[in-house]
C-alpha cells in the first residue's frame, strides 16, 4: 500500500523507474541532447528514454529546453528541484564503493584506511 503522506515513499515513487537515476546522475553534470544521454545510457531504448525524461519533466526535476534552429536543438538540465536529489545519488555512489565493492574507494575512505594503517 501507497503513503502518500510519507516523505520516503512519495521520493521512492519518481526515482525507483529503471533508468531514472542514472538519467540523474548524467544530467547532473550539466545540460545535453537526447542522443547523449542514450549514449551515456548504453542499453535504454528511445522509447523509455523519452518516457523517463518526460515524466520527470512533469515532476518538475527535468527542464527542456528547445532552441529555435534547424533542425530543431533539444537540451535536458535539472531544475533546482532535480539537483536536490543529487546528493543522494552520491550517497548511494559512497555506498557502493564502501560496502559492495563498486568502484575506487572514495579520497575520505582511502585516507581513513592510511590513517588507521
Amino acid at each position: 500500500m501507497k503513503d502518500s503522506s510519507c516523505p520516503v515513499c512519495r521520493t521512492a515513487e519518481i526515482i525507483s523507474g529503471k533508468w531514472t537515476l542514472l538519467l540523474i546522475r548524467d544530467l547532473a553534470d550539466g545540460e545535453q541532447r537526447f542522443c547523449e544521454l542514450e549514449r551515456s545510457l548504453e542499453g535504454i531504448s528511445p522509447r523509455t528514454l523519452s518516457l523517463r525524461l518526460r515524466a520527470l519533466e512533469e515532476h518538475g526535476i527535468v527542464l527542456r529546453h528547445t532552441y529555435p534552429e534547424v533542425p530543431p536543438r533539444v537540451e535536458y538540465a535539472l531544475t533546482d528541484k532535480g539537483r536536490a536529489l543529487v546528493p543522494l545519488i552520491d550517497d548511494m555512489r559512497s555506498y557502493g564503493r564502501r560496502w559492495l565493492d563498486c568502484g575506487p574507494p572514495a579520497v575520505e575512505e582511502r585516507e581513513r584506511a592510511a590513517a588507521i594503517a
